[in-house]
């Protein structure tokens, strides 16, 4: 986990840094350029081309969609407002992956899903203040990047019923550099990477994986309850950063309201993992 905090923070800046010369689509084409190179290597290595399959191209897709657009709103985001705003938002996803499935998965909604979907938003009230300060396009695009993530999750949980991770990592990376391209490239205007820019898209190509491949790994050796709550400290490292480095301003409102969007993580949490009691 780790590895993902400093993937996801890094990736961040150099997002950011990109902001000034490519604009959010064509930092995401270059982005699943690599991941391309990146996977097509590694099958081909591992032998492992048998497990790359067609099988619900519908479902997949879709769930490309929802994962290219709230990147993009995600780079929009770290672009235009504080990257611990945007992390702050970002960690809503799983409370809205409890809205979600029901409609999705048939889930049912119990009474710590709602009390934890509701603390969520508390949180996001928190964060943006609607009303105290104007709800900037960045704020926007970080809130709603977060409700694309959580579709993401929701479908891709549906897509592992019987489809392989390889075979989904394989598409989203191939779908999303087409999507890309029609998106970046409509105006026949593409940058292409220059020697200053090609050493940062290749950076957030690789983070983009590693930061996924981390997060992976973790729930494999450990539970969710270990592994969230150190995937919230690059909030706190996010703020710290910002203020060092990028002359961010350090608002207490932004890490209080991540607090609340923490504690209703971990509410739901422990009552999904908590052991069932047999009935008698």
């Amino acid at each position: 986990m780790s590895g993902a905090v400093a993937s996801f923070l890094t990736m961040a800046f150099a997002g950011r840094a990109l902001s000034t010369s490519l604009d959010t689509f064509e930092i995401m084409t270059w982005r699943s350029l690599t991941g391309v190179a990146i996977m097509v290597t590694l099958i081909t290595l591992r032998g492992s081309w048998g497990k790359v399959s067609t099988r619900r191209m519908g479902l997949q897709i879709g769930r490309n969609i929802a994962h290219f657009t709230g990147q993009n709103l995600w780079f929009f985001a770290v672009a235009s407002i504080p990257i611990a705003q945007v992390f702050a938002l970002e960690f809503t996803s799983p409370l809205w992956v409890l809205v979600l499935s029901p409609l999705v998965l048939g889930e049912r909604l119990t009474t710590m899903r709602v009390l934890a979907a509701g603390l969520g938003f508390i949180g996001i009230l928190m964060v943006t203040r609607p009303g105290a300060q104007e709800l900037s396009p960045g704020v926007i695009a970080a809130a709603c990047c977060a409700i694309a993530f959580a579709v993401t999750m929701v479908t891709t949980k549906r897509l592992t019923r019987d489809v392989s991770t390889l075979s989904i990592i394989f598409w989203m990376t191939v779908t999303q550099t087409v999507m890309g391209l029609i998106c970046g490239g409509y105006d026949l205007d593409f940058a292409l990477p220059t020697a200053q820019t090609l050493p940062l898209l290749v950076l957030v190509g690789c983070c983009g994986l590693f930061a996924h491949f981390c997060v992976t790994t973790a729930l494999s050796f450990a539970p969710a309850t270990v592994v969230v709550p150190i995937d919230f400290t690059r909030l706190p490292l996010a703020a710290l950063l910002g203020v060092l480095f990028a002359s961010e301003p350090f608002d207490l409102w932004v890490l209080a309201g991540a607090v609340v969007i923490f504690a209703g993580n971990v509410i739901n949490i422990r009552s999904e993992t908590r052991p069932r009691v047999a009935a008698s």
